[in-house]
This record gives C-alpha cells, structure tokens and sequence, in this order.
C-alpha cells in the first residue's frame, strides 16, 4: 500500500472526450484517485454512489478523477469507448481517465477496482482504503460512508483516523507481463 503522507504520483491521462488531465489540474484542491472500471462486479455495485461523490464534493472544491488501467484487449468492456458510455449513463461529473500503459496504476500502487486515494489540499496520502463496508451480495446498502467521512475531516482540517480499512474488489487486469511486484 502507499504509505499515509507520500506526495501524489503525478499523472497525465486522456479522459473519455479525448482532453488530457493531469495532477497539476487539481493544485490547491483536495484530490480523490479512484482506480475502477467498467466490467467489476464490485465497482457496478457502488456507480450510484460514485456518481453521487462526484456531484456532492466537486461542488465543494474536491478534484476528482476516475482511471481505469485495465488491459482492453482482454477485457474490451474497459476500453475508452465503453468508459465514455459508462461515464454518461453512470452519472459521473468528474473526469475518468485512460491508463494504457498501466504505469499510473503502479505509481499509486493501486491493487483493485474499487480503489481509492484521498490526497489533501497539499497532495499528500491521508486516506486510502474502502468505500463503505458494503459488498455485492452482503445486503448492506451502499453508503460512501467511510470515504465521505475521510473526504469530509480532509475539507474541515480534522483528522482522519489512520485505522483504514482497504479496498476490496477485482484485481486490476494487467498486461502479460505487466504485472508490478507487489501483485
């Protein structure tokens, strides 16, 4: 995992209309990374609510990006085309991103889809881990709360605790012989 206090890996990545995005878009703000995609089970489960953050915490001066780093080859439902389809039909407000290479995946040291990396005003980690505790078919409802609470201390200047429960979902798809070492 990225250790808690480490600078923001640096980015720049199309998003789904073809404009490049970048870390440096979001100096002076908040930044929430999510690393999802289109075909997880895991992250269908949470569009609404990611759909949801987007509309609630943009408006409060957080940047936002979505990225997917998932190998379209193997899994076409990923590819830039459909990730335009999903960002329209999911709602999605905030920019979600392209990751070909794969190399901003392993920069984060992002694991699955969901994952998530909460930065403040200064970039530095202060949270990284789960949404919410619910999970497709565990019955409890998709609340965002854990990571609303996180994304609520960081626009307040409290604390967030450092007991942080990680993200679970499908690993990210790696390219043969793409793979990082900590996979």
């Amino acid at each position: 995992m990225l250790a808690l206090g480490t600078a923001a890996p640096d980015f720049k990545l199309p998003d789904t209309s073809g404009k490049t995005v970048s870390l440096s878009d979001f100096r002076g703000k908040p930044v929430l990374v999510m690393f999802i995609c289109n075909h997880c089970p895991y992250v269908k489960h949470i569009r609404n609510e990611l759909g949801a953050l987007g509309r609630d915490y943009q408006s409060r001066g957080v940047g936002i990006a979505g990225i997917s780093s998932n190998d379209v080859a193997n899994y076409p439902d990923d590819s830039p085309a459909r990730m335009k389809e999903e960002a329209k039909s999911a709602g999605y407000t905030f920019p979600y991103l392209y990751d070909e290479s794969q190399a901003v995946a392993k920069a984060y040291r992002a694991a699955c889809t969901p994952d998530f990396f909460l930065f403040d005003t200064e970039h530095r980690l202060v949270y990284r881990g789960q949404l919410d505790d619910s999970r497709p078919g565990n019955a409890m409802p998709v609340s965002g709360k854990d990571l609303r609470a996180a994304l609520d201390a960081v626009l307040t200047g409290k604390d967030i605790p450092k007991d942080q429960k990680p993200s679970m979902g499908c690993n990210i798809k790696w390219k043969t012989g793409q793979e990082p070492d900590y996979f």
